[in-house]
């Protein structure tokens, strides 16, 4: 019987493991099962972009998948029962169960509304593709009316400081403030935090620093020094958090609900579940747990690959390197900024900015898109028809 795997989720993580464990087991021995909700592949590292009013690219993840012997199932994960080894799934045609041998959760994780009052209702994001599309329909509503209109973008983090500065640039006819908790751009250094403010300036963007939001309204955002700001569009970004299936499995995870795991990304309480991305708490070479980030997902994604392949090949389990080398920040599509950290995760004194930051980021922007696009990076042809002939009969939800 073959060992099935299950994989939850069809993002950065979960798309590049499928992939390559379809590469390097034998598709005789094992049943690869990817489950998302959704037919594409969203490139959560581009929203921003996409709500700015810029297309970019959705790969089918059947034609992703085609050819590998990956079964595709398009599909919302509801429960996971570790102890029974089944996932519950819920489609238009209703609910059912899935079978595992080894599961590998990479779900991900959604906008924190940080118990603000206001934010579930009357905010917009970037953390999923109807989301962007929703911010990206207002923002449009907004330049066809003329006139202007005012956009708040609440959170300087990498997700704030790159959405705000794309909308500035895309839509120069609306008024951008970006909203930060503390200092613009703390965690950099002093060239890059300079280097951010002079963008920011070059493109209109009002930076409101040290200042909380308490509530967001249909029309304005109220601050804890009792100011109002009026706003046609609040975008926020002020944190992101993971599903609650985790922790409503039984599974054991951290106060914030990531999956609690071993060096080789294998839960401590189910050994056989794996977790990779945003929703697994993994400590990292220098001791400190790797942030939510596409870079932390490639190497978690790479340590779950070695680790599953190991122990179902009876061979030794290999530790990748799990480290956060620094920050890849666009500034709109033609200035960036790229800022390297040091083992302690401190920004060191040099940057790269400008332009050349820019081009750094496209092509890690394009890669991670090769990467998913050809999840078993050339698998030979003979594996690819074996593969797909064996799963051949299966045709309205896998890829075959």
């Amino acid at each position: 019987m073959k060992h099935r795997i299950v994989v939850l989720g069809a993002g950065y993580a979960g798309a590049y493991v499928a992939g390559s464990l379809a590469r390097r087991l034998s598709p005789a021995d094992t049943e690869i099962t990817v489950v998302n909700a959704e037919p594409d592949f969203v490139q959560r590292l581009r929203l921003h972009q996409l709500a700015a009013g810029q297309e970019i690219e959705s790969p089918q993840l059947a034609d992703v998948f085609a050819g590998t012997g990956v079964r595709l199932r398009l599909a919302r994960v509801t429960a996971v029962h570790p102890e029974r080894r089944v996932v519950a799934l819920a489609d238009a045609e209703g609910g059912d169960e899935l079978g595992y041998d080894t599961l590998l959760y990479t779900l991900g994780s959604h906008v924190a509304d940080g118990g603000v009052p206001g934010v579930s209702g009357h905010t917009f994001d970037v953390a999923a593709r109807p989301s962007a599309l929703r911010l990206r329909d207002r923002l449009d509503g907004l330049d066809e009316r003329g006139g202007g209109g005012s956009v708040l973008v609440v959170g300087d983090g990498l997700t704030g400081i790159e959405t705000a500065t794309e909308i500035a640039e895309s839509r120069p006819g609306l008024s951008v403030t970006l909203i930060a908790r503390g200092e613009l751009g703390a965690r950099l250094s002093t060239g890059a935090r300079d280097h951010l403010r002079r963008a920011c300036d070059r493109l209109g963007i009002t930076v409101l620093e040290h200042t909380t939001v308490e509530a967001v309204e249909a029309a304005r955002v109220l601050c804890a020094d009792g100011s109002a700001l009026a706003s046609d569009a609040t975008v926020w970004t002020a944190g992101f958090t993971v599903h609650p299936l985790a922790a409503a499995s039984g599974l054991e995870v951290t106060g914030s609900g990531r999956i609690v795991v071993d060096r080789t990304m294998r839960s401590v309480s189910h050994p056989n579940v794996y977790a990779a991305g945003d929703s697994v708490h993994a400590v990292g070479d220098n001791g400190l747990p790797l942030p939510m980030s596409c870079g932390s997902a490639g190497y978690t994604g790479r340590q779950v690959t070695e680790a599953v392949v190991g122990r179902l090949t009876g061979r030794e389990v290999t530790n990748v390197k799990l480290a956060y080398p620094g920050n890849h920040i666009s500034l709109g599509r033609r200035d960036g900024i790229l800022q390297l950290v040091d083992d302690e995760g401190r920004a060191k004194p040099t940057y790269v900015g400008g332009p050349k930051a820019a081009r750094i980021k496209a092509g890690i922007l394009r890669m991670s898109l090769w990467a998913i696009s050809h999840p078993t990076f050339g698998l030979p042809r003979r594996k690819r028809r074996l593969a797909a002939a064996d799963h051949a009969p299966a045709v309205d939800r896998v890829a075959a």
